[in-house]
């Protein structure tokens, strides 16, 4: 990925997971990650479709995981703000009369669907609590 939705997510998840009994408000995670509250609204928003957390709001809302960390893997958190393929884009219009050009992008898209699987796989196996227990 060649944005940071993926640590902004990761952020927001491992705050979550820091407070479990406390909704964290936008506002709060925004000073933490140095962002606008805007860019981590957009972002608990696509988090809670994904069903990884739960927001409430009023004066006493705010956002909490929907589930317990040990049950969220990093890979969920990856497949839900994952707009970008890991290797970045391929050309869009390359040389048909080219034997290379008409055949590219049939050979990439089986490349770069093999990255993100292996990417995913490996994602998966780490738990959003063994990430976060690596903070103090």
């Amino acid at each position: 990925m060649n944005n940071t939705r993926f640590a902004t997510a990761v952020h927001i998840m491992t705050l979550l997971t820091k407070s479990p009994q406390e909704w964290l408000t936008s506002d709060w995670m925004a000073g933490s990650i140095n962002v606008n509250p805007v860019i981590i609204r957009k972002e608990i928003s696509v988090l809670r479709e994904a069903g990884l957390i739960i927001s409430r709001q009023g004066k006493e809302g705010g956002s909490q995981l929907a589930k317990s960390a040990e049950m969220i893997t990093i890979s969920e958190i990856y497949k839900a703000v994952k707009n970008t393929e890991v290797l970045g884009k391929k050309n869009q219009n390359p040389n048909p009369a080219c034997s290379v050009g008409r055949e590219i992008n049939n050979h990439l898209n089986t490349l770069f669907e093999e990255t993100d699987q292996l990417v995913v796989k490996f994602l998966g196996d780490k738990s959003l609590q063994e990430f976060t227990d690596q903070f103090e």
